[in-house]
């Protein structure tokens, strides 16, 4: 039977298909006539990827944005009124379908993917089986990537792998996990081994997935307490020596490679704003740009964002929007960092322990403003900031730039042509997968410390001998920001621990000092009731007619967040 290649609403995928392409309306396809080219593949394939895009156009209910300000290395922050940046941090509900965004893009790119997985074959015009294999590898990988992280946020989830319209109830994490290491395997068999810089920036390789089966595998036998990644389709297991050996091959193969100085990762230290920020120039700092060697995987930007369509608001990085500083700050007197809504105030307990543990380790200052040293101008309180520290992350903020005397809210501008609206001028990478944590969960696996002193040296740091405690150092201090954190809490067992000690950090709420208080019972009561997993959007347990069941720890008056 022929089906129609709608994006049908039932309880799992949901409408909102935006404009598939963005091109050409696709209600007159099905899959007897789509797809049959290499046009086509190229365009089902592209909308796979636009839901990336789908998601981050609301980016306060995403999975980065939630494992960034839920860590214990920041706060909710944000103005009086924003409860949805500071609920994340107290691990609260704010709202009864809060990752509904989320949850339908993800579901929206599996079934893309589902479809892609079951109609590619019909394709001809191949121009290689190689380009063939690479098509079809990218998305078993989108379909492995977009499981992953339902299942880090929301723990079970329905598992859908046809293009049926099903009611399907949550299946247990082994059945999902299982499903990702297929898509996995797949990926990493299918796609070519050729170095990174023959595939599209952007697109997934097969390094990419060689990494993420890593970061799949650590997370499913760390936080579930197994010793290996069941693979579906009675395809056995993947054991720790498999994920080595494929973390080795990435490394020796790839053409990925550190860039030269950590700093040079960050667009703080691009041309346009270089020249007048001084800690670039006199630490000879030049950005090696969004696609370097280092970056594995991606999410990519760009300039078609519009006010008219809020799904085009995911073309630009609206986290950087998020993480700005409040309005009277982000102009002239706090250059180069601009101006945006606040969210995630640095935990001072970070910078104190990192100054304390490396007090030479460039990565500090390389990664976090401290207004009191670098922004002489700084207003506390501005617009009623909640949650302040005085210290702001700057590896994804706005970076603004001088031009002809004129003060720009984005060195975008400049560079990529992107609109001149502080709000969607953010074109820099989201970058998901670092060649830095490929070195670091080698090391992590094999228990020895190869990668990790490539990474400190790379920091201009002495080597150390391996242990475990070094190693969830290095990850703290390398990856800080790149929305990793909270999961390694999750899965060393060690988040309890980790989020109770923010309860009376100082802070500074309307420019008033206070600290930290717990609401909710406490990040410890909020942590264990949860399991650190997140709720279900309501509406989807509505819509399912109760064959969804709503996570623990959620659905009552006491989970959400009353505010300060």
């Amino acid at each position: 039977m022929k089906k129609l290649l709608y994006i049908i609403a039932f309880s799992l995928t949901l409408t909102g298909c935006e404009s598939f392409l963005d091109t050409e309306s696709y209600d007159k396809k099905n899959t007897g006539n789509f797809p049959l080219t290499l046009a086509d593949a190229e365009s089902m394939l592209t909308g796979i990827y636009s839901s990336f895009s789908s998601a981050i156009s609301n980016p306060q209910n995403t999975h980065f944005y939630m494992a960034e300000l839920a860590s214990d290395d920041r706060f909710g922050g944000g103005g009086e009124n924003d409860k949805d940046m500071q609920g994340i941090d107290h691990l609260m509900n704010t709202q009864p379908s809060r990752f509904e965004t989320y949850w339908t893009a993800r579901y929206q790119g599996i079934y893309r993917a589902n479809t892609a997985i079951g109609t590619l074959d019909q394709v001809t015009g191949w121009q290689s089986d190689a380009q063939r294999n690479q098509f079809l590898g990218e998305v078993h990988f989108l379909r492995a990537l977009f499981y992953f992280e339902l299942s880090q946020m929301f723990g079970e989830v329905p598992l859908v792998i046809q293009t049926e319209a099903e009611n399907k109830p949550k299946a247990p994490a082994d059945s999902t996990y299982a499903q990702i290491a297929y898509d996995l395997q797949q990926a990493i068999s299918l796609m070519p081994s050729q170095p990174y810089t023959s595939v599209a920036s952007g697109h997934a390789t097969k390094w990419a997935a060689q990494a993420l089966a890593a970061r799949v595998f650590l997370f499913y036998t760390g936080y579930y307490d197994k010793t290996a990644l069941p693979v579906a389709n009675d395809g056995g297991e993947i054991t720790k020596a498999q994920v080595i050996a494929w973390l080795e091959e990435c490394i020796g193969n790839s053409g990925h490679d550190l860039v030269s100085d950590f700093r040079n990762l960050w667009p703080y230290t691009n041309e346009y704003t270089a020249e007048d920020y001084d800690y670039v120039s006199e630490n000879g700092l030049q950005w090696e740009g969004d696609g370097n060697k280092e970056t594995v995987f991606a999410i990519k930007f760009g300039t078609l964002v519009d006010w008219g369509d809020q799904y085009m608001l995911g073309y630009a990085n609206q986290y950087n929007l998020h993480f700005g500083l409040r309005s009277n700050n982000g102009q002239a007197g706090t250059f180069p960092f601009g101006q945006g809504w606040g969210a995630g105030p640095v935990n001072t307990t970070l910078w104190n322990q990192w100054r304390q543990a490396e007090p030479t380790d460039i990565r500090r200052t390389g990664s976090i403003i401290n207004v009191e040293t670098d922004l002489e101008n700084y207003i506390y309180g501005a617009d009623n900031q909640m949650e302040e520290t005085g210290f702001w992350q700057k590896k994804y903020v706005p970076v603004t730039a001088y031009s002809e005397g004129n003060l720009l809210p984005s060195y975008a501008i400049l560079k990529d042509a992107a609109p001149t609206d502080y709000q969607l001028a953010h074109t820099q990478d989201l970058v998901l997968i670092r060649f830095a944590d490929v070195l670091l969960m080698q090391s992590e696996l094999k228990e020895d410390n190869v990668g990790l002193n490539r990474v400190r040296a790379r920091a201009k740091l002495p080597a150390v001998p391996y242990s475990l405690d070094a190693l969830k150092r290095e990850r703290r201090w390398e990856l800080a920001f790149e929305g990793l954190r909270y999961f390694d809490l999750m899965r060393w067992h060690d988040a309890a621990d980790a989020l109770a000690a923010q309860e009376g950090v100082a802070i500074k709420n309307k420019s008033v000092d206070t600290q930290m208080r717990a609401f909710g019972g406490g990040y410890r009561a909020r942590f264990e009731a949860t399991g650190g997993f997140w709720p279900i959007p309501q509406s989807q347990i509505a819509l399912s007619d109760g064959v969804l069941t709503q996570n623990a720890g959620w659905g009552t008056v006491a989970d959400e967040f009353p505010g300060w």
